[in-house]
């Protein structure tokens, strides 16, 4: 009787409050040292939180998933499920002692109420307007200062012309989705970069748009949980063989996000033209316990051909590198577009009982050109070929507040990986996560994106140490320590060497309106001394220690006015040289009625490249920006969202960065003749069906 008047107290749903993604995206990423496109990993965690859990019916792997429960109140919704069976409001989360209403707001954006499988009494067309997604949507990105790639080609004194951008300075993105949550999911994407032509060329593989992609994926088909075509990603185990475009870890979510998790096919819907499979990816629950997933793909790869006039060193037809940065500018670029042709058989078997799950993974990549890297000191054992093949096993296992995971891997080479580790709580108070990775230096994975320190999961081994601790309500302390080894020569690095990292993050939320915390992180590595690139030079390794510091405040001022001030810091070491940099910003965020504002203005001087700090910027919707602060000077920018229908939203934002120590920006073929760069991004979003 008391539990039915507990849960008839819930009647109304909880209100779900718009996603913070920038504080998400903050505190889940790693601590960014390097420009890299996060763009994937953005459109993959994107997906994920679109697609809200079933909270009657998701495990504690689905759970682990969502970045934002610890392990102990993983566990309490499980046993309370058990205990009193299928929730029947979110409010009723509330109930576990756990929960406060506070978790319970931060997830209820990212859970629905389910009764057990979906039933779809409708027609397939019937159903198409209640998709969760529906929409069409158009931007338009673009820098206003000439850059020299769109001057005119000028000759050099030996008859040389210049190379330049054959395309006009606009990015056209255009994107359609219909999705409908355990159900259909139906998307295309179309782009032009800046500087690519608008041309119909088939004899150089351009047609219209540089990039297409498209998916249409149907779910719950019978036993076949997943029936996808055409561009798609995977994720099983721990990403040493299915990685699914994107890795989390050391960032200042120290505790949860160094597992990964089996979410299966996920439809790919970014712009980057690398890292997915084009073709066919489903699903089939054999009963319960056991499903089986298949993939088959092919797809073209951009790559540089080998121009070697000698045989009978190098194998004709071969390619030396594969261009992952999908741009077609110049005639050189061009020159790579679809050069090779890419296959990929892939096959995951899967068990999951109760609190255990385990898998095999199998995947085989052919390529239709050997490839044949140019010699580099520190490439001696990388991928050589036309064909590669990775194995791997898998487990998941929890008991009560703790999960232990792991994944072993071997490619054709013989190399092998492996990465294991376990999170839990120790108490409410406190959680911790241990992380062991080993990877030899001729292990060779292409969809891998497991836990480490490099870009790719070869050449290393070591030990993460992660900690939580909440000693007081309004006090949260994250630490992290990772010790990293390299055994074998890597780039700027022509000798084994290793390094560590450590970081600390002191939270203080005094109120629901007020947060503040200070950051500091020290990493050091090795690298090369003397730095001319020839082999034949004896290198010496000297350590580059390198730490960030930062301190964040966050206040509401009322429902509709939001600020931010943040102080940032680097202090750079590398044989007996010192360089520092500096980055104070202010931001502010309105709300009124139909408008949604935000600005910000930033003060940077760092002494060099290496002192640069990174920043993240708020832009027009599902476009991502975390700029690199090098130099001295100023930026600012204001983002503008206003809703013109229920229907209709449509996005502007400016940016403009002024240098005061250079009088040029950039390099190469992107160099500004000036000190300043402005960027325009306008964005248009149409609801389908509201």
């Amino acid at each position: 009787m008391s539990y039915f008047l507990m849960v008839t107290s819930f009647a109304q749903e909880v209100p779900k409050k718009e996603i913070d993604l920038e504080d998400f995206i903050e505190r889940v990423f790693p601590i960014q040292e390097q420009d890299l496109d996060y763009e994937a990993i953005y459109e993959v965690l994107f997906q994920l939180y679109q697609n809200p859990i079933d909270i009657n019916e998701a495990n504690a792997e689905i759970l682990q998933a969502t970045y934002l429960l610890k392990p102990y109140q993983i566990e309490s919704i499980l046993n309370y499920r058990q205990q009193f069976g299928p929730f029947l409001s979110l409010y009723e989360l509330q109930a576990i002692p756990e929960i406060g209403l506070e978790d319970l707001l931060r997830l209820a954006p990212f859970l629905q109420l389910g009764k057990g499988k979906s039933e779809n009494p409708k027609d397939f067309f019937s159903r198409i307007p209640d998709a969760n997604q529906a929409y069409l949507l158009f931007r338009h990105r673009r820098t206003w200062e000439r850059r020299r790639g769109f001057t005119p080609a000028d000759t050099s004194s030996s008859g040389r012309v210049s190379s330049r951008y054959l395309g006009d300075p606009n990015e056209i993105y255009i994107r359609m989705r219909l999705q409908k949550t355990r159900d259909f999911s139906f998307g295309f994407t179309l782009e032009k970069d800046a500087g690519e032509q608008f041309v119909w060329d088939r004899s150089t593989n351009r047609i219209g748009f540089n990039f297409y992609s498209f998916h249409l994926a149907k779910y719950n088909l019978g036993k076949w949980k997943n029936i996808t075509l055409g561009d798609f990603q995977a994720a099983f185990g721990q990403g040493l063989v299915f990685g699914a475009g994107f890795i989390l870890g050391k960032g200042a979510e120290t505790v949860s996000t160094v597992r990964r998790s089996s979410v299966g096919i996920l439809p790919y819907t970014a712009a980057l033209e690398f890292g997915f499979f084009r073709g066919l990816g489903a699903t089939y629950q054999f009963n319960r316990d056991v499903k089986a997933t298949i993939i088959a793909s092919r797809v073209p790869r951009d790559g540089r051909l080998q121009n070697s006039l000698d045989s009978l060193l190098e194998e004709s037809g071969s390619f030396s590198s594969i261009n992952q940065s999908g741009l077609h500018r110049t005639n050189s670029e061009i020159a790579t577009k679809n050069q090779l042709k890419e296959t990929s058989l892939g096959v995951n078997l899967e068990y999951s009982r109760k609190s255990f799950s385990g898998g095999l993974n199998f995947l085989s990549v052919n390529f239709d050109r050997p490839w044949q890297p140019t010699p580099r000191p520190y490439n001696q054992f990388d991928f050589k070929g036309d064909q590669n093949q990775n194995a791997s096993t898998y487990f998941n296992y929890n008991w009560k507040n703790f999960f232990a995971f792991g994944e072993a891997a071997i490619s054709t080479s013989g190399g092998t990986g492996i990465v294991a580790g376990i999170i839990g709580s120790l108490r409410k108070e406190v959680s911790m996560s241990i992380l062991y990775r080993n990877y030899d230096r001729d292990f060779h994975s292409f969809y891998s994106n497991a836990f480490s320190e490099s870009t790719r999961p070869n050449n290393e081994r070591g030990i993460y140490l992660g900690l939580e601790l909440n000693p007081i309500k309004k006090w949260k302390l994250n630490l992290h320590y990772d010790f990293f080894k390299f055994p074998w020569l890597r780039f700027r690095a022509y000798a084994p060497s290793n390094g560590y990292e450590w970081l600390s993050r002191l939270t203080f939320r005094p109120g629901k309106t007020l947060t503040t915390f200070i950051q500091i992180r020290q990493e050091q590595k090795e690298r090369n001394i003397s730095d001319t690139g020839e082999s034949q030079l004896g290198y010496q390794l000297a350590p580059l220690n390198r730490i960030n510091g930062l301190w964040n405040l966050d206040k509401q001022l009322s429902t509709r006015l939001f600020i931010r001030s943040r102080i940032m810091w680097s202090k750079i070491k590398f044989n007996e040289n010192e360089s520092y940099g500096f980055l104070i910003l202010q931001d502010i965020k309105l709300h009124m009625d139909r408008w949604r504002l935000t600005g910000r203005i930033s003060l940077f001087d760092t002494d060099d490249y290496d002192a640069r700090l990174y920043a993240f910027e708020s832009n027009v919707l599902w476009t991502f920006s975390i700029p690199a602060f090098s130099g001295r000077g100023i930026r600012y920018y204001l983002l503008a969202q206003y809703q013109v229908h229920p229907r209709l939203t449509l996005y502007m934002r400016i940016a403009r960065t002024s240098f005061s120590d250079r009088k040029e920006v950039s390099s190469g073929l992107q160099t500004i003749q000036g000190n300043n760069q402005t960027d325009t991004h306008f964005l248009v979003k149409y609801d389908l069906f509201k």
